[in-house]
């Protein structure tokens, strides 16, 4: 039953796949063809000529979100999770409410702002409002796991003569390694497939990312179907690449100061 189930699941990404490869001309077979025997790499060619200044710029967004959200979530995480200033239980609430707010709601916000800032149609612009849907969820994870840091070992290093930032970057930060790379990944995938803060803050930018380089794709060539999924399938393989790669540390990462001892 469970293998059926992944087999459903997965049958999508199949025909994705199967799609890319056909020729133009098979597209409309009757019944379709489960297999593209007779392929073509034409879709493919394509996605070269045409996709790949998309794919750099998405590629440029995702590892900019990724250490914006870092340099923001790591030291604020520690903060709340050890040094605990006041109001750190609001603000742990309002990190919270945060990640319910629509991303709609807040293209609409941020439009107004850009237009006044001048950040409209600029790739920097997509990397600070990609990061406000990373930042809330990296703090709290950072929080999360620092509070199961034990105390002894943080006031270890304050007898060696240790400040906070030296703490922090020479205890903290090597322990947080799954967490880091789970906030990593989690950050870059939201900015590779972010499609609603693209369309509003960078439609007409000389610089667009993969998902509005694929929706105007589809808008120019509703009939090259199998360039279209090439465009598909070559969008996602980083962010399998990924996921494969990083599969043991997200799990841990996800779970740690889940339990304590």
């Amino acid at each position: 039953m469970g293998v059926l189930l992944v087999a459903v699941m997965l049958f999508p990404v199949y025909w994705m796949f199967n799609v890319s490869l056909t020729q133009t001309s098979d597209l409309r077979s009757d019944p379709p063809r489960l297999v593209p025997f007779g392929g073509t790499l034409d879709g493919y060619r394509a996605v070269l000529d045409q996709q790949l200044p998309a794919l750099g710029t998405s590629l440029l967004i995702g590892f900019g979100t990724v250490l914006v959200t870092l340099a923001i979530a790591a030291p604020a995480g520690y903060a709340l999770g050890k040094l605990r200033p006041r109001g750190s239980e609001a603000l742990n609430f309002l990190l919270l409410v945060a990640q319910m707010i629509p991303a709609v709601v807040m293209a609409m916000g941020f439009y107004a702002v850009y237009l006044n800032l001048g950040l409209l149609n600029s790739v920097w612009g997509l990397i600070l409002a990609d990061s406000t849907i990373a930042v809330p969820f990296g703090v709290l994870l950072f929080t999360t796991f620092v509070r199961g840091i034990p105390d002894d070992l943080l006031k270890a290093a304050q007898i060696d003569g240790a400040g906070t930032v030296r703490t922090f970057v020479s205890i903290v930060l090597p322990l947080s390694r799954n967490s880091l790379l789970t906030v990593s990944l989690f950050a870059f995938l939201w900015a590779w497939s972010d499609f609603i803060f693209a369309s509003t803050l960078n439609r007409t930018g000389d610089l667009i990312p993969i998902t509005l380089s694929i929706y105007a794709f589809i808008g120019n060539n509703t009939t090259q179907w199998n360039a279209i999924m090439a465009t598909a399938v070559v969008a996602s393989i980083p962010a399998a690449v990924l996921l494969v790669v990083a599969q043991r540390h997200i799990s841990a990462g996800v779970t740690a100061g889940a339990v304590k001892d």
